[in-house]
């Protein structure tokens, strides 16, 4: 049977938001089969807890943004997607992650410390049958035309891949790769995609300011552009990065059904707001998806049940 994972024993991180610019302490702990992830704000007075899932979704600009019901009067937990995306790369089922303020901590501005702490707490397996989203037929979803065009889609596969396409019509973005594809048979996500930072745009940052986003942002946990170029003095990761952290991002957002996904992701400029969308549109679709599960590891998809190796 191929099983459900968690974490054998808790660790912790500190670090700032992104946006909010606020000291955040994260603790990640192991949780029961079935249970998913669950954010549970400690600072409060009450904690709340907030299962992950598309509909606790309530706010995708600049980041994917989570509260109970999706309710947007309601405690919230910012920016979950970096952490979701380790999550989902190591295959990490229930996880527990205790939180002291509204926004989870940038660190690098990649998944790549979030991968290390897990792996550091160590990946244990679970007497339940690991469950699997299997999409059934192809569901899409569009936004604008022409120049504004955006797209993601999903379609049946029997394993996990995705592949993104940007065009910011910008030099420095332009030099660089601008498509990538990224199989998770491959057993590489930790090499191929944790390391991608998030990025931003000079001229973009005072708009931001402005609204109270970007408040944490620095060279430190960012790739930070100007008109031409990448003002990072150590460059750039990968070549084609900015396309590997929309996959990353991809990935974080996709997690946030729930379980993992047996489909090949397609998606041209899309973001936080049409990953949901996407997701809606499938779970809105009854006869689009089935729940599986694997009695026999043989019959999974290649790469999905070895454990990641530790560091």
């Amino acid at each position: 049977m191929l099983q459900q994972r968690t974490l054998k024993s808790l660790t912790r991180a500190v670090g700032v938001g992104l946006h909010s610019g606020q000291r955040v302490e994260l603790t990640l702990r192991p949780a029961p089969p079935d249970t998913g992830i669950v954010f549970r704000r400690v600072d409060l007075a009450q904690p709340v807890d907030i299962p992950v899932n598309p509909g606790s979704v309530c706010d995708t600009r600049m980041a994917t943004t989570i509260s109970p019901g999706g309710d947007p009067g309601a405690p919230k937990v910012n920016t979950i997607e970096h952490l979701m995306s380790a999550c989902a790369g190591l295959g990490l089922d229930n996880v527990y992650v205790d939180i002291t303020a509204e926004e989870v901590p940038i660190l690098d501005g990649s998944s790549a410390a979030f991968v290390y702490l897990l792996q550091s707490a160590g990946i244990e397996l679970q007497k339940a049958p690991k469950k699997f989203i299997r999409v059934l037929k192809p569901i899409e979803v569009r936004e604008g035309e022409g120049r504004t065009l955006k797209w993601a889609r999903l379609e049946p596969y029997h394993g996990y891949k995705l592949a993104f396409e940007i065009d910011f019509d910008h030099p420095a973005v332009d030099q660089t790769g601008q498509r990538v594809e990224f199989d998770f048979g491959s057993g590489q996500y930790k090499r191929d995609i944790a390391r991608a930072r998030t990025f931003g745009f000079t001229k973009d940052v005072e708009m931001m300011r402005s609204r109270g986003l970007g408040l944490g942002a620095s060279m430190d946990n960012a790739i930070v552009v100007d008109d031409y170029r990448v003002l990072n003095a150590d460059g750039l990761r990968y070549d084609d990065e900015f396309v590997k952290h929309k996959i990353l991002d991809a990935i974080g957002d996709l997690y946030v059904v729930g379980h993992p996904l047996l489909a090949a992701y397609t998606a041209y400029k899309s973001g936080h707001a049409l990953n949901n969308q996407l997701l809606r549109a499938l779970l809105a679709q009854p006869d689009a998806y089935e729940i599986a599960s694997f009695e026999d590891e043989r019959q999974a998809p290649r790469g999905m049940a070895e454990l990641a190796p530790a560091w």
